[in-house]
This record gives structure tokens, sequence and C-alpha cells, in this order.
């Protein structure tokens, strides 16, 4: 069992930043995929980004240029820099870990952007 730990949501306004932070409770190394998805009101759950074990990114073609993914093996943690923020990027946001035991979710941060 993966426990996921989120933070770092919150209410700007559009064009300001965030960074969500999302703690697991294992090793990164243990980790395949992990990332981040959102709920937006009346739609279905996107992808927004995740990084892979060794590194590589990517990204929802929405978020690309505004978003960054990074990881933190050290602290086990998995950061989500999101820049530019618009009224479209409020939602709950959901991380996940994925390895071959299943995959994991934390209980989502809300971003609301709103003037």
């Amino acid at each position: 069992q993966v426990q996921l730990v989120e933070s770092g949501g919150g209410l700007v306004q559009p064009g300001e930043s965030l960074r969500l932070s999302c703690t697991a409770s294992i090793s990164l190394f243990s980790i395949d995929t992990m990332g981040w998805y959102r709920q937006r009101p009346g739609k279905q759950r996107e992808m927004v980004a995740f990084t892979k074990r060794y590194g590589s990114h990517n990204y929802a073609d929405s978020v690309k240029g505004r978003f960054t993914i990074s990881r933190d093996n050290v602290n086990n943690t998995v950061y989500l820099e999101m820049n530019s923020l618009t009224f479209e990027d409020t939602a709950l946001y959901l991380c996940f870990a994925d390895n071959s035991r299943g995959t994991y979710w934390g209980q989502g941060t809300q971003v609301t952007v709103s003037s």
C-alpha cells in the first residue's frame, strides 16, 4: 500500500502561480509513474502531468509551457509548479502513483482560480 499526501492547493487569481506537492510513503524508485490528474466540474478526470521512475516527464497539451513537474527523490516528493493559471485550471488535483502492485491515489487538493 502506498500512501500519498498532497498539499499546496488554494485560491488564486488568473495569471498567478501555485505549487502542489505530493509525498509518497515509499521511495520514488519503487514507483513506476507518479503525477497528477485533475477533476474539473462537469468534466472527466484528465491527466495533467506525470514523471517516470528515471525522470522523463509528460504533460497534457493544455498545460504545456505553464506547468512543470519535478521530483525530490530524497524526500519522496513530486511537485507540480503551475504558472499563468487560468479559470480553466480550477479543479480538484489528484496525485497518483503506479507500480506493479497497483495504482494509488491521494485525496486531492483543490485549486480555484477566480478573480
